[in-house]
């Protein structure tokens, strides 16, 4: 396994001289920056997360951890599968998720997650214009869809009862029509647990950013994301009260849409709440740093976990509500 820890930090130094070559050569290149690079991963996945409004960079227990928090991944002590579907906007945009997590042994974890959104029948007017009419002709009218697709490598290890670190290689591939970018990235995530009942976690996205190269020539780049997490577990006879508080931190400038900004930096918070009865049922709420409020619900049977949660858009009546169903299976006792 010691293998597996040098090829990952040969990967980021390479990675990190890749940035440096890349800055210094950025304005002859088509190279740049871009606030919403990636955007299709930032919604988050697992429905009984997204209920708690993605509050769950501490709390990460499951094989969704490789999203959240690959750190998470070591608390899992059977091969889970996770499977989730959530359609948007009216149906007009459908995302999938699915993840398999194995443990290797009491200290070490793995996990390979996939993520697939796609949007169909989108109008292609620029050869539609007549400029005699001064319209579009709809005969003349083409049809194309946009597919974004991302494969996540993770890893996870426990370095005492108290700290484990995890970390992320991700693979990306998007596409608009005929034209499609790859890149490549990396995540790395901690989690301290100084209590039986309290944990911390932190998350860095994009740990030497994502480079996504475009056939049109231009080649995206995506800042790194800071994410900071902090949950306490209560219990009150049959009753479990799990409150959990995300802060996430970036540097994109993205003034208006964010709950607190200074210059280029700008934080939003994330913050959510479970109570489960006799590890049977939970009720879920919380709100996301798009200022939605969700709630959703779980019922953990024999080795399967079914988690919903809804999210409304403060638009409706244009965008729809937000579903989401996902499934976890526990291979094992």
């Amino acid at each position: 396994m010691n293998s597996i820890l040098v090829l990952l930090c040969s990967a980021w130094i390479y990675s990190i001289s890749v940035i440096f070559l890349i800055s210094a050569n950025a304005q002859a290149g088509g190279i740049d920056f871009r606030k919403y690079t990636l955007d299709f991963l930032s919604t988050g996945v697992g429905a009984r997360a997204l209920g708690m409004g993605g509050a769950f960079t501490s709390v990460a227990n499951d094989v969704s951890a490789g999203y959240w928090n690959p750190a998470g991944l070591i608390k899992i002590t059977f091969p889970q599968i996770i499977l989730m579907h959530d359609s948007r906007y009216n149906d007009v945009v459908s995302y999938n998720y699915g993840a398999v997590a194995v443990p290797l042994s009491k200290t070490e974890s793995v996990a390979l997650s996939a993520f697939v959104l796609s949007v169909n029948g989108i109008p292609n007017t620029v050869n539609a214009f007549n400029s005699i009419t001064d319209r579009i002709d709809v005969s003349k009218v083409t049809y194309f869809g946009a597919t974004e697709m991302a494969l996540f490598g993770s890893y996870s290890r426990k370095v005492s009862e108290k700290f484990s670190f995890g970390a992320n290689v991700k693979f990306i591939r998007e596409n608009i029509g005929s034209t499609y970018g790859t890149g490549i990235g990396f995540d790395l995530g901690v989690l301290f647990l100084p209590t039986e009942n309290l944990s911390f976690g932190g998350d860095l996205q994009n740990a030497t950013t994502t480079i996504v190269a475009w056939t049109t020539g231009t080649t995206e780049l995506s800042y790194p994301v800071v994410v900071i997490g902090a949950s306490y577990k209560f219990r009150i006879g049959k009753v479990e009260l799990l409150p959990a508080v995300d802060g996430v931190f970036n540097i994109d400038n993205m003034r208006k849409s964010s709950m607190v900004y200074a210059g280029p930096v700008s934080a939003d918070v994330r913050a959510g709440a479970e109570v489960t009865y006799e590890n049977v049922v939970a009720l879920r709420a919380g709100y996301n740093e798009v200022k939605q409020f969700t709630v959703g619900a779980g019922l953990y049977l024999p080795k399967l976990e079914i988690d919903y949660s809804f999210a409304r858009f403060a638009y409706n009546d244009a965008l729809g509500d937000s579903h989401r169903i996902s499934m976890t299976l526990t291979i094992g006792n």
